[in-house]
């Protein structure tokens, strides 16, 4: 039985989230689930994101991850303050690497401000960092971002391509109701050596057009969601060796503890699960996801 994280733990890694506020929503972390047999990485998370009434105590949600077999992150910037705290938080702890971008939805915003242009180049400024390793979280979002915004979204996408192409490093994708634009953008632009799917939310049609490409697909809980089956079938599909897994924490807790705050420790749900669908050895898997997050965004220990 999966012992839970102590309450001790729980207010060390986000201060009042024991409080269901005035939704209702339950805001109590997920037991901690059993170690995996094999160590693997979150490889997106958003560790300045709090989920309650405090930020997250970096060292404690690390220290949580590692009790059971997850060693390492990917802190992701969505705008400007979120990517500083990312060059911070690496510099903190050799257990996390890095990536720098402005989001989809926050492109439109710099825009309209006039701050773009100079917005991108604190990017790129940020991105030469030796553990920031990707260039994320970009990409195009059409569920938030309407009208003219576009315009500035493409745009944006298209400059971080460039940057990550100027200084090798690895693209990770933000693409929510925009599948056949992503690759479209990917195409004319030349997409750079290493993409990812974050949060991979395409089906068997886009996992095999990433299969073709050579692009990784990162699943996160969303693939256990009841309404996902468009997630099952990309995974039954996807080449093993293109198969990441995240959290998006503190968002997309896995099924039994979808709504509650989501920590990079929730990750051995979501690869069980995942084991599970592909009746793969869990070692055998978690061997793989590991080889593949290196590959990916390099080693952690360099």
């Amino acid at each position: 039985m999966c012992n839970p994280l102590t309450p001790d733990a729980y207010r060390t890694i986000h201060a009042g989230n024991d409080d269901p506020g005035a939704s209702g929503r339950k805001q109590e972390f997920p037991p901690a689930p059993e170690p995996l047999p094999v160590p693997v990485m979150d490889n997106h998370t958003h560790l300045d994101y709090p989920d309650g009434k405090a930020p997250v105590a970096l060292k404690a949600a690390l220290d949580a991850a590692a009790a059971v077999g997850v060693q390492g992150a990917v802190q992701v910037g969505c705008d400007l303050e979120s990517s500083r705290f990312t060059v911070q938080a690496v510099e903190q702890d050799e257990r996390l690497l890095g990536a720098v971008a402005l989001h989809p939805n926050d492109a439109p915003r710099y825009a309209a401000r006039g701050e773009l242009e100079d917005a991108l180049g604190e990017i790129e400024r940020l991105a030469k960092h030796p553990r920031i390793r990707a260039i994320g979280e970009t990409g195009l979002d059409f569920f938030r971002t309407k009208g003219e915004g576009l315009a500035h979204q493409k745009y944006s996408f298209r400059r971080h391509i460039d940057i990550a192409k100027r200084l090798d490093l690895t693209l990770q994708i933000h693409d929510r109701d925009a599948h056949s634009e992503v690759v479209q953008v990917l195409r004319e632009e030349g997409a750079p050596e290493r993409v990812v799917f974050h949060c991979f939310s395409g089906d068997e049609e886009l996992a095999k057009i990433c299969n073709s490409e050579g692009w990784w697909m990162s699943f996160a809980g969303t693939l256990t969601f009841k309404n996902a089956s468009n997630l099952r079938a990309a995974l039954a599909v996807a080449d093993p060796g293109l198969v990441l897994v995240e959290t998006d924490a503190p968002f997309l807790t896995p099924h039994p503890y979808r709504g509650r705050p989501n920590a990079s420790y929730v990750v051995p749900y979501t690869v069980r699960a995942m084991a599970e669908l592909t009746n793969m050895d869990l070692g055998r898997l978690c061997a793989g996801i590991t080889e593949n997050t290196v590959r990916a965004y390099g080693s952690w220990a360099a």
